[in-house]
């Protein structure tokens, strides 16, 4: 009995993951074997850190939102009590835009969230 070997599926499959090694640095580029585990382990850090960049955006939207508020004369902790106390639903991300483009109204959510806890 012949043997059989599937060329067509085995070739797709490797050039698939070459494909996804492609830009890798060294035999890591060319080679099937180290390919292979070098794409894994791609995978797998791109799975972490897009969890990662969540908090890093957060870290980022509250040090803005940090140093706009000290100008203003408030800490950081202080305004965002403020804030929950007067029901503002205003959430980092848009408090870090408004604090960057538009100085004025971030200077109103300030007054409020000073208001609240007076």
């Amino acid at each position: 009995m012949v043997r059989v070997r599937n060329t067509v599926a085995s070739r797709r499959r490797r050039k698939r993951l070459l494909k996804r090694a492609k830009g890798f640095f060294g035999d890591r580029k060319n080679h099937v074997r180290l390919s292979k585990d070098a794409v894994m382990k791609a995978l797998a850090f791109n799975y972490r850190d897009r969890k990662k960049r969540k908090g890093q955006f957060r870290r980022l939207w509250i040090t803005r939102i940090g140093v706009a508020t000290k100008i203003h004369g408030i800490s950081y902790s202080k305004f965002i009590n403020g804030l929950l106390r007067a029901g503002c639903l205003l959430d980092r991300k848009m408090l870090s835009q408004m604090a960057i483009h538009d100085p004025k109204g971030f200077a109103e959510v300030v007054n409020v969230a000073k208001e609240a806890l007076a």
